[in-house]
Formats: C-alpha cells, structure tokens, sequence
C-alpha cells in the first residue's frame, strides 16, 4: 500500500470524496480504481461507481479473494443507493463469508447490514428482522454500528415500536458523531424528526385531531375500538379484523364510525359506499345485504344495528370508536397508507383494497413515483409497490484503504 492510497482511504473514511480523488483521480490500478468507484459513489454518481468497481474487482481477480470481495460488498451498497434491488443476493453472501474467513470483520458485518437493508427496502420485515437478530454488533466502528442503529429503527418504526425506534435513533446519533461522517450525521437526526412529525389523524364522536406516530401507538394498545383507515380494519386490544380485500364493507364501517355515538341515515349510507345520489330499491336491498356481510364479518368486535332512519355501529363491551385517518384525504393519501405497512403491494390488490379500477391506481401509483413518495420493485406481472423507507440510507461505503495483495 502506498501514501496515496493511503491518504485516499483516510479521507474517504471521513467523507472527503474530492480529497480522495485528488490522491488517486489519475490511477488505473485496482486499489485506486476501487477507492475512485467509492468516491463516485460517495458523490452520488453511482453508474460510475459500479463501472469502476467492477474493474477492480477484475483488476483484483482470483488470486486476491479478500480485495475482490470487497468490491462485491462495494458495488451491492451502491446497487442499495440506486434502488436496483434486481441482483442475486447470494454473490454479497458469499462475499461476506469470504471476508469472515479471512478475519474482515467490519466488511463482513457490512455486508450482512447491506442485505438487511436489502430485506427492508423489499418490505421483508420477518427476514429482515431475523438477520439483524443474528448480527453481533459489539466492537463496531462507530459508522457501522450506526447503520445497525438505524436498520432497527426502520423496522421499530413500521413496527409502530416508536420508544424501541427511539432509543435506537439515540444510539445511532452518538455512533455517528463519533463517527464525524456529516451525512450520516444528518441522515439520524431526519430519522428522528419523522417522530414528531404528524403521522395520522383521528375522528371521534365528530372531532378531528392530529396524531404523532407515539400517539398512534398510544391509541392501537388503548380500550377504544379503532377503525383504522391507514391498514382497512378494526382493531379492539389486541384483536384486528382487516377488510382490506372488502372495500364495500370498510366503507361502511369508517361511515358507520364516523356517525357515532349515533346512527346514520340508510340514504347517507348508500351515498357514500355506492357513490350515488339517487337511490332506487336495488340499492337499499343492497345495502341490507352488505350490512349483514359486515355485521358477519366484524361480530366478534362489534354489532351493527338497526334504527328508525338507518344503522349505528355499537361496540362490545362499552367501547368508545375512534377513525384512525391517514394525515391528509384523498385516494392518494389512502394509497400512502396502505403502503405504509412496509409490505409489498401489487396493483391488482391495492385496487381491491381501494375499491378503484387497476387503471386509476396505476396513474396514481405513477404520479406518487415522480414525487419520489413510493417506489416500485419488479417489472409486468412481478411488479410491486411499496412505500419509501422511513429511514434513508445513507451509503457508507467501508471498503478499507488497504487493498494488499494476499
């Protein structure tokens, strides 16, 4: 290893991409090609990067195992930042165990915490909870183990664990100040401004009011029989019945709760869930067969009876009804919602959930993804929809200075 690489490495370390490649702009030879791809990459020019970090890696070949599999281990975090999620992730596997043979640690534990990261960006919540449960963070350079800390609160957070999410954002900030990396920095304390931020409203007995994702929490583990619009169920302790496969229903149980303490008008009703102002029999016989589908379906929670001039939702065992809304209205807004589980949506099943054609939540879908609000994975029939992370990445990139030959 050379002085040049050396200070290439070192400035690297600290975020000083320009720095780096004043050392080593002008260099052909592996280690400096893969300290040029880290740079690049560090300056968000990631097609670059992964060019020059395959000819590194090319460079390194066969008989450098070690400096080859960090490349891999390079390139799959700048695959990460570019969203390109198409790659077999057996090859970072494999790379990480090479690097564990050979005692590299602190590459191999980042190349774990790339494939977690992988899981989460896949809405893979049970895996990615399994593989951040089987990493040993202890001894970490402060960069990685804020990376670690952040994983966890992305999953604490869709979790809806908000002071798990936020003793592991404390974590996190003081591993990156210790780690003096300012986008790192800037990237946890984002992460903890999503907390205070409004994540949902509520509807009760006829008043609105805002609610904090701790509030949310506060509200799904309370006695009230929740009719939540974000997920399209109900929820009473810790009993959940989704409807979001019957739009028709949810639709008359958010009117239903929405109504309470008192009933609502049979015509109301057929407005909102038929989208009709005009009202003939078969619609008020529909509506009777639709309400006994719900009074099947939601029995175990609550009842749905009948009055004078329409029906009133009455809740087991004294419940108040809360509505837990998304934090602004519209089919977007409820789009936004359903994503926000952290799963993977295809088309087909958000139009279900929604009651809309496919058509009309694809140009919605569409117009989410120019605004960068949701992301898609997949092509044609494969093609899936899920929300943005709550917490971004930031792409640290620790492939070391020394690059030796073995």
């Amino acid at each position: 290893m050379d002085s040049l690489i050396a200070a290439a490495g070192r400035a690297l370390a600290v975020g000083d991409a320009l720095r780096a490649l004043d050392r080593v702009a002008l260099r052909d030879d592996p280690p400096a090609l893969a300290l040029r791809g880290i740079a690049m990459a560090q300056l968000g020019e990631y097609p670059r990067a992964r060019e020059l970090l395959r000819r590194a890696a090319r460079g390194f070949g066969a008989r450098e195992a070690l400096a080859g599999a960090r490349c891999v281990v390079a390139e799959a975090e700048v695959a990460l930042a570019m969203r390109d999620l198409s790659g077999s992730p057996r090859l970072l596997a494999q790379a990480a165990a090479a690097l564990e043979a050979r005692d590299d640690r602190a590459n191999a534990m980042q190349a774990r915490l790339i494939a977690v990261r992988r899981q989460l960006l896949l809405g893979r919540l049970d895996e990615a909870a399994a593989s951040l449960a089987g990493l040993d963070a202890s001894g970490l350079p402060p960069s990685l183990a804020a990376v670690a800390e952040l994983a966890a609160a992305e999953l604490a957070l869709r979790s809806l664990r908000t002071a798990v999410a936020r003793a592991a954002m404390e974590r996190a900030l003081d591993a990156a100040q210790r780690a003096r990396v300012p986008a790192l920095i800037a990237e946890v304390a984002e992460a903890r401004a999503a907390l205070d931020r409004s994540a949902a409203r509520t509807i009760h007995a006829g008043h609105e009011q805002p609610l904090r994702l701790d509030q949310v929490e506060a509200l799904l583990a309370s006695d009230a029989l929740v009719v939540d619009a974000c997920r399209r169920g109900l929820r009473a302790g810790d009993r959940w019945q989704s409807l979001a496969r019957r739009p028709v229903l949810f639709a008359l149980l958010c009117a239903l709760a929405e109504g309470w303490p008192g009933d609502v008008d049979r015509g109301a009703l057929i407005a909102c869930v038929f989208r009709t102002q005009h009202p003939d029999e078969t619609h008020r016989a529909r509506l009777r067969v639709e309400i006994g589908r719900l009074r099947a379906s939601i029995a175990p929670l609550a009842a749905v009876e009948a009055s004078a001039r329409g029906f009133e939702l009455v809740p087991r065992d004294g419940r108040a009804v809360v509505v837990l809304m998304p934090p602004i209205d519209g089919d977007q807004a409820s789009l936004l919602a359903l994503l926000g589980d952290g799963a993977a949506w295809s088309t087909s099943a958000l139009a279900l959930a929604l009651g809309d054609s496919q058509r009309t939540v694809q140009r919605a879908l569409v117009e989410l993804e120019a605004a960068a609000q949701v992301r898609s994975i997949g092509h044609a029939r494969s093609q899936r929809w899920l929300a943005p992370p709550l917490v971004g990445f930031t792409t640290i990139l620790l492939l070391p200075a020394a690059l030796p030959p073995e």
